[in-house]
């Protein structure tokens, strides 16, 4: 059994579960988190055809009430939040006044004034006085209510069938991006419909006490679906996978929207403006000088955060690796990388430079993968 040293990184409410199931653990944004049970290539492909189940319970909530806090949002995020439905979500980030982006967040729209905005592990403590600061002015309560939440995630095409024998909402009904108050085995919980997978799937917000419960029940309801726990290193092949940016790697301060292909989040006509539109309204007229790519190498080895990429015309380096790794999917080394918009085009041929020797590699559209289900 894997033990723990004195002062290390916080526990989740799960981590003796985690413990008994074998888990190797990381030290992940001052949390101390399963990065996988067994073999994360064999739960990165349950999660493709089965189900996985994640502690997520690292992410940051932070919940803003009041009458303003449509307002409020409106005028911190790139999004125009008060327009989203109660019951609904909607992906959003928070910028700099350069146009840089703090953290990528998911907006919940819980009720008429009540918002629930969730944020990277490693942003929350930024992400939190930042809305506070914001917001002043407006008629709203800026909390951070991490503290108050467990989140559990049900990934995969079984998800729904899963999770239907378990809550009392009608999960048909639950759209995608969506949320609603029920009960997960008899338990009090938000359960939206969203993740960071490329599935089907639901996230399950719940209190810290009734985590291990709530998991407990969806391990013996997904005994016969397949389902297995899954650890953030088949997450984040998942998600590479899906196309689907990391804060801290595809996502910085150093980055704008538009630069990864994130562009359509932004609102730029909201009458009262936001934090960092002029910047952001700048680089949207000019036109970023690097975009987001897919590549699949044409090798075994596989590109890795940092690696350079060339062009093989020139010689030149032109761009940098931002994730990479073997896809159990593909069943090829896929990487995404940031490189001048000339050299963007699927088909382009480039190389990557792995430890001083250069690979072929060939730019592809966005996501490698797309579920047909």
């Amino acid at each position: 059994m894997t033990t723990i040293p004195a002062g290390t990184p916080r526990l989740t409410p799960l981590h003796d579960v985690h413990l008994a199931l074998g888990a190797s653990f990381t030290d992940f944004a001052g949390w101390q988190m399963p990065v996988r049970y067994g073999s994360e290539t064999a739960e990165h492909r349950a999660v493709r055809t089965q189900a996985g189940l994640f502690d997520l319970t690292h992410m940051g909530e932070i919940e803003l009430t009041g009458p303003g806090a449509g307002a409020a949002l409106d005028r911190a995020l790139v999004g125009r939040p008060s327009a989203i439905g109660v019951g609904r979500a909607r992906y959003s980030m928070i910028c700099a006044e350069d146009g840089g982006i703090i953290d990528d967040l998911v907006v919940y729209r819980l009720a008429d004034e009540h918002y629930l905005v969730v944020a990277n592990a490693s942003n929350v403590a930024v992400v939190a006085p930042e809305l506070a600061s914001r917001a002043q002015g407006y008629d709203v309560e800026v909390r951070d209510a991490s503290a108050d939440w467990a989140l559990l995630a049900v990934q995969g095409p079984e998800a729904a069938a899963i999770v239907a024998g378990l809550t009392d909402l009608h999960v048909p009904d639950l759209k995608y991006y969506a949320i609603d108050a029920g009960t997960v085995a008899g338990i009090d919980v938000l359960l939206a419909r969203t993740g960071y997978t490329g599935e089907d799937g639901f996230e399950i917000y719940c209190r810290p006490d009734d985590a291990a419960a709530i998991w407990a029940a969806l391990t013996e309801a997904g005994a016969g679906h397949g389902l297995v726990p899954a650890g953030l290193a088949c997450r984040d092949t998942l998600r590479l996978e899906a196309g689907m940016p990391l804060y801290g790697n595809e996502l910085s301060r150093e980055t704008t929207p538009f630069e990864a292909n994130l562009g359509r989040v932004v609102v730029l006509d909201k009458p009262e403006g936001f934090v960092g539109d002029a910047a952001l309204a700048r680089r949207k007229e000019e036109g970023p000088q690097r975009v987001l790519v897919g590549l699949v190498a044409s090798g075994r080895r596989s590109p890795r955060a940092g690696y350079p990429v060339h062009d093989p015309a020139t010689g030149a380096e032109v761009g940098v690796v931002t994730s990479g790794s073997p896809s159990p999917t593909l069943e090829r080394p896929i990487a995404m990388a940031y490189v001048p918009p000339a050299l963007a085009e699927p088909g382009t041929r480039l190389a990557v430079s792995l430890r001083g020797t250069l690979e072929d590699a060939e730019v592809v559209a966005l996501p490698f993968y797309s579920r047909t289900r």
